[in-house]
C-alpha cells in the first residue's frame, strides 16, 4: 500500500471513528438504570477480554514481549490507561446525569488542543486559512466558557484528558491493538476488583439485578469501547495530528444535535452563536484542506 493510500485510509476510518462516538451516548443512556461507577467498571473489564483474547488468539504473546521490550513504551501506555479511564468516566457520568451538550463542548474543545499539540510539541505546520480556522473554532469556544458563566469542568477535563491520550498514542512506537491490549491489562484488575466488590453487596446488579438486558449492554459496551479505539489508533499514526483534530468535530457534532433534539437539555441563542462560529471554522479547514488535495 503507497502513502496516499494509507493516508486515505486512514483518514476515512477516523472519520468513522468519530460518527460512532458522536452517536455512542445514545448507548450509554440505555444503562441509565446502572450507577456510573459500576458502567465504567464493566465497560473496562469486557473491553479488555475482548481486545486480550483477540491478540492471545492472533499472535499468542508475541504482542506483548514486542512491547515488553520497550520500557518507555510500558510506561507511556500506562499514562495513556489512565488518561482513557478518567475520560471515560466522567464522560459516562456526565451523559447519564443530562450534561450531554457539555460533554459535547468538550469535544469541540479537544481538536483545539490536538492542533495545539501538533503545532508546539510535534512541529506541524498549519497554512494561513488554516489558522484563520482554527482562531475561529478558539473563538466560539471562547464565547461558549463566557455565555457559560463558569468554567466548565466536564468540557475541559475531556478535552485535557483525549488530547493528552492522542498525542501520546501518536507518539508511542507500538502496534495499534497491541498498545489497546497493553492499556487493557493495566485497567483489568482494578475493574475487576471493583466490579467484585460491588456485587459483594455494595450496589452490583450484574446477572442477579438489573436484568438480562442491561447485563447484555454491559457486556457489548466492551465492542463499543474497543472498536472506535482501535479505530483511532489506526488512524491517528497516518495522518496528521492537526487533522485528526477537526475531524473530531464530527463526535460533538453529532452530540450536540442529541443533546438538543434526543435529550431535549437547553440551547438557547447565545449557544447557537458560539456553535456557528466553531462550525464556519471547521467549515473553512475542511474546505481548504479539500482544495489542496484536489487533483490539478
Amino acid at each position: 500500500m503507497n502513502a496516499d493510500s494509507d493516508r486515505r485510509r486512514g483518514f476515512a476510518i477516523t472519520a468513522l471513528t468519530f460518527v460512532l462516538w458522536g452517536l455512542v451516548p445514545l448507548y450509554w443512556h440505555l444503562l441509565k438504570a446502572v450507577p456510573a461507577p459500576q458502567i465504567i467498571a464493566h465497560r473496562i473489564v469486557w473491553s479488555a477480554l475482548l481486545v486480550v483474547g483477540w491478540l492471545l488468539l492472533s499472535s499468542r504473546l508475541r504482542w506483548w514481549r514486542d512491547i515488553a521490550r520497550q520500557p518507555r513504551a510500558l510506561a507511556t501506555l500506562a499514562v495513556t490507561s489512565l488518561a482513557i479511564a478518567f475520560n471515560w468516566g466522567l464522560y459516562i457520568w456526565a451523559v447519564n446525569a443530562g450534561h450531554v451538550i457539555e460533554t459535547s463542548l468538550g469535544y469541540f474543545i479537544n481538536p483545539l488542543v490536538n492542533v495545539l499539540l501538533g503545532v508546539l510539541v510535534l512541529k506541524e505546520r498549519l497554512r494561513a486559512l488554516q489558522w484563520l480556522a482554527v482562531a475561529l473554532a478558539g473563538a466560539g469556544v471562547a464565547w461558549l466558557t463566557f455565555d457559560a458563566g463558569t468554567p466548565p469542568w466536564i468540557a475541559l477535563g475531556l478535552a485535557a484528558s483525549f488530547g493528552l491520550y492522542g498525542l501520546l498514542r501518536k507518539i508511542v512506537a507500538v502496534d495499534p491493538v497491541a498498545g489497546l491490549g497493553v492499556e487493557s491489562v493495566y485497567l483489568f484488575l482494578p475493574a475487576m476488583a471493583f466490579v467484585a466488590w460491588a456485587e459483594n453487596g455494595h450496589g452490583g446488579g450484574f446477572v442477579h439485578g438489573w436484568g438480562l438486558r442491561d447485563d447484555l449492554l454491559l457486556v457489548l459496551g466492551g465492542v463499543v469501547t474497543a472498536l472506535p479505539l482501535i479505530g483511532f489508533a489506526y488512524g491517528v499514526k497516518r495522518i496528521p495530528l492537526s487533522l485528526v483534530g477537526i475531524l473530531q468535530y464530527i463526535a460533538p457534532s453529532l452530540q450536540l444535535l442529541l443533546g438538543v433534539w434526543f435529550f431535549h437539555e437547553p440551547f438557547d441563542a447565545a449557544r447557537a452563536a458560539g456553535f456557528a462560529v466553531i462550525w464556519a471554522g471547521l467549515l473553512l479547514f475542511v474546505g481548504d484542506g479539500l482544495r489542496r488535495s484536489a487533483p490539478a
